[in-house]
């Protein structure tokens, strides 16, 4: 065994520890993942339990929208607060323990509509597979409703999740550079 470990080449090592424990932003393939086993789950559900369901209300994914209508307006509010550098403490700014709250509450929802989006693909899959039936025409704008509810709220999410980046520090830039009159290196 090599002095790099099982993991590999030095691709794979950092040199802060602390860099594989980092809170990165949401990634899209990791919610088509999750939309994907959801998705094939309410399929699997669906095709050997549909008698049992009552009828889908074609409201019933409703609230979907309401979430992701509060979540894009939030981040509009957050994008404007972070531009115009009204982040901190004092009365009328935000807070930095809100931002990394409203942070937490992106990822929820944006695992919330993936999931919200493979349970209601993978019912209206059902119900497409099963158009000669009656029952099954009347349950599909309820399963298309709740699709791009889930959709919207994926999309807000990550809207939201984007608007509470960090704005790029200047005065790291500024330290980077050398001043004119600073001695250079031999």
């Amino acid at each position: 065994m090599t002095e790099k470990g099982l993991g590999g080449g030095a691709a794979n090592q950092s040199s802060d520890p602390d860099d594989d424990h980092k809170l990165g932003p949401t990634r899209v393939r990791d919610l088509l993942a999750v939309a994907a086993v959801v998705g094939i789950a309410m399929w699997i559900l669906i095709h050997y339990n549909y008698g049992a369901f009552p009828s889908l209300p074609w409201l019933a994914g409703i609230s979907l929208y309401v979430v992701a209508l509060l979540e894009a307006v939030i981040g509009f509010i957050v994008r404007k607060r972070v531009a115009d550098r009204e982040i901190g403490s004092a009365n009328g700014q935000l807070h930095p323990i809100n931002a990394a709250r409203l942070v937490a509450l992106a990822k929820a929802s944006a695992i919330l509509g993936a999931v919200a989006v493979g349970g209601w693909a993978g019912i209206l899959v059902f119900l497409m597979q099963n158009g000669i039936l009656d029952v099954a025409r009347a349950d599909r704008p309820g399963a298309i409703v709740g699709l791009v509810g889930g959709v919207l709220l994926v999309i807000a999410a990550l809207w939201l999740e984007h608007c509470c980046r960090a704005p790029d520090d200047p005065t790291a830039d500024a330290s980077d550079a050398a001043p004119d009159n600073a001695p250079t290196p031999a």
